[in-house]
């Protein structure tokens, strides 16, 4: 891919993919994609490499952009020192992850754009985020950083190739693997627990101040502790947050969707980018939330974050795209944000006067720009009250100030949508669809949603057909007719995750049977026989400096993580002991980390949590068509049972593709009468019942008269 670059001022990027890089491909910087090229140039002419990883729907990156990669006096700096090499962090995840951990090692920091100077061999001597053009507020610019590091390259080279090699022996330790330690229990899920509860913000919800991100991965392990413990107080963080962000600025009021996170504490003032992986595991909170509490505006969000992705990530042949970004027309948020002016020339009076006061719209904006902290005369549309509590004051009834509310709502989308849109990143990766396909399956058997299961099943078949070779192994990225990349540990992991999901959904057994053979794949490519856990990076796959093995959640689950309860629900599925036992090695794998941080590590923790148990494995056997045979379906489905798996098996000669992979199925049957529920509790099997009531009984759950 890395060839010359173009004399039509492009340079080499002009070849690749990834949109991020070709954002880059007309800039005077003589860019590289990552390649051996790269480097091979650096150690021949004895140059240093800048690296520089991002991602198309990044803010900062855009920035960065404009003030230095597209000046032509940067530019030249650049060129005349370095190899420049530049990285989409989403499609090359191996190389920004172990970059990042430099970068947190050597500023105690980190974040996009990610900057790295590193010597021809791939050693790093600097790293930071964000540059300047020109050094102001104590921040280091770009020009002064090129022609300091000008100066020392060639006067004191051999110190720049020592401080390398220390920072090297950091980063050795800093990933040097930890023996496995003692299983992690009930004591673990405690302290993780506490931890969160006290990092709580008890007036608006999530954890920790500003910037605040969504993190959905605590609240789903927070719906499992409150299950099993009763701990009142695990719920009430979940449904204080989950409302909160549904009514701040972070949350898209007219077209729906999650922004990326809050700058402020009070989810009113987000960054713009929509991200795939957010609108995947918040809906699985908010479905969750409304399986935990019957509470229907929990549902309700979770269908209006379906209903975005489908209309605006929705890739042609069934896939989901990346994300949206933060910016449009060189300015970020424009898309979103509304003057009062704007508000007010749009609707009729009543309707401006609803929607001014629902909505907290201010003359002089509510939207702060970032750098200034000034106000920027526009706002950002959040659910300060509702049209009921407002109705009052325009001597309107609640129901007629709700229905005035949503035609408001609508007229707004309207005219929104004649702006320019903010671009599309139209990538599809593999681990971000897993992510998507489990939570529109979870969706739809919890709701009944026929149409959201067929959309899993059609980014299923996607990633299946263009994103899997010939010898079972997946691939992470796929764009334009082109699938690169060789799948990491979250592809593996997060697609496997979405296939178990969707056989729930749709309880055709060859999801199951592929999300089996992706697991062993997963063993037998990338676990750690010696310490436990999964890498990363597969064995034969490239290696960057050193192999990652992470179990801790950053903006989404680990790979580890999530890998661990999909070992654990095909065990219960399949009866196969080896894979319990991997799954009981990744948890020991990360016990000591976990002793440290125990709430780092949430979604290990909803693993630990299924472990915990009871765990029920539920087989119900009928005629797919009647009515009691999708009655007992229904019922487990709705029910928040986390720490289950549900088989189905057809009732007649259609069960022989299950019973392969779940042999104890095989006797599980009706003897030709009504639908019948198989309650299993960790292997011990209770009498085989006949009605909702008795199987729900024997689940611990009470059913509503």
């Amino acid at each position: 891919m890395a060839g010359r670059p173009s004399a039509r001022g492009m340079n080499r990027l002009i070849r690749e993919k990834s949109p991020y890089l070709l954002q880059h491909a007309r800039n005077p910087v003589d860019w590289y994609p990552w390649s051996d090229e790269a480097f091979e140039r650096a150690r021949t002419e004895n140059r240093p490499v800048f690296l520089s990883v991002g991602y198309s729907t990044c803010h900062w990156c855009h920035v960065m952009a404009r003030e230095s990669f597209e000046d032509a006096e940067v530019a030249r700096l650049l060129n005349e020192l370095f190899v420049c090499v530049k990285v989409d962090r989403e499609e090359r995840p191996d190389v920004d992850g172990i970059y990042m951990t430099v970068c947190q090692i050597m500023t105690g920091g980190g974040g996009w754009p990610l900057t790295v100077l590193m010597t021809p061999d791939r050693k790093p001597f600097f790293a930071g985020t964000y540059i300047p053009r020109e050094t102001r507020h104590g921040r280091m610019g770009m020009i002064e950083l090129i022609r300091g590091v000008q100066r020392v390259w060639k006067s004191r080279h051999r110190e720049v190739l020592r401080s390398a090699e220390k920072v090297m022996e950091v980063l050795r330790s800093a990933c040097a693997e930890s023996p496995a330690g003692d299983l992690p229990g009930e004591r673990a899920c405690r302290a993780a627990f506490e931890s969160l509860a006290g990092r709580f913000d008890e007036r608006y919800g999530g954890f920790g101040g500003a910037p605040k991100f969504p993190s959905a991965h605590h609240f789903l392990f927070l719906l499992r502790y409150w299950k099993r413990t009763g701990e009142p107080r695990a719920l009430e963080m979940v449904e204080k947050s989950l409302e909160a962000m549904r009514r701040g600025g972070l949350y898209d009021q007219l077209g729906r969707g999650f922004h990326r996170y809050s700058t402020d504490a009070r989810w009113l003032l987000p960054h713009f980018e929509k991200m795939l992986y957010d609108q995947a595991m918040l809906s699985l909170a908010y479905v969750e939330a409304f399986q935990a509490t019957g509470r229907a505006q929990y549902a309700e969000t979770a269908g209006e974050v379906f209903a975005y992705v489908l209309r605006d990530l929705k890739a042609p042949g069934g896939a989901f795209f990346c994300a949206e970004d933060a910016d449009s027309e060189g300015e970020e948020g424009r898309f979103y944000l509304w003057t009062e002016s704007e508000i007010l020339e749009t609707l009729d009076p009543v309707e401006g006067a609803l929607v001014s006061r629902v909505c907290g719209i201010e003359k002089g904006g509510n939207f702060l720009e970032e750098a200034s902290q000034a106000r920027s005369g526009r706002n950002v549309l959040y659910l300060a009250r509702s049209p009921e509590e407002v109705a009052g004051e325009l001597d309107l009834s609640p129901g007629r100030a709700r229905e005035i509310f949503e035609s408001a709502r609508e007229k707004l989308s309207r005219l929104r949508e004649r702006r320019v849109r903010p671009g599309r990143d139209d990538k599809v990766l593999t681990d971000w669809n897993g992510l998507m396909i489990a939570a529109l399956a979870r969706g739809a058997a919890t709701l009944g949603r026929k149409d959201w299961a067929g959309a899993a099943s059609e980014a299923a078949r996607f990633v299946l057909e263009h994103l899997r070779d010939g010898r079972g192994r997946l691939l992470h990225r796929y764009r334009d007719g082109e699938a690169a990349v060789d799948g990491m540990l979250d592809d593996y992991a997060f697609f496997a995750w979405g296939l178990l999901e969707l056989y729930e959904a749709t309880f055709e057994p060859r999801f199951l049977k592929t999300a089996l053979e992706l697991a062993d794949n997963t063993i037998d490519h990338f676990y750690d026989g010696r310490e436990e856990g999964f890498f990363f990076t597969a064995a034969d796959g490239e290696v960057i400096l050193l192999r990652q093995k992470d179990g801790h959640d950053g903006a989404i689950p680990s790979g580890n993580s999530v890998m661990m309860l999909n070992l654990l629900r095909l065990s219960r599925i399949t009866g196969r002991q080896d894979l319990e036992r991997k799954a009981i090695g990744v948890a020991r794998a990360f016990a000591r980390n976990i002793e440290q941080t125990p709430s780092a590590f949430s979604h290990l923790m909803v693993a630990l949590e299924f472990l915990a148990g009871p765990a029920f494995e539920i087989v119900i056997a009928g005629n797919p068509g009647a009515r009691d045979t999708q009655a007992m379906l229904d019922a487990v489905r709705r029910a928040f049972l986390p720490h289950r798996v549900l088989l189905f098996r057809p009732q007649g000669t259609g069960s022989a593709a299950l019973t392969a992979i779940a042999p104890r199925a095989e006797e599980m049957k009706t003897g030709g009468g009504p639908a019948t529920a198989y309650v299993c509790r960790n292997f011990a099997c209770s009498r085989p019942v006949q009605t909702v009531d008795e199987m729900m009984g024997l689940l611990g759950v009470p059913v509503e008269s």
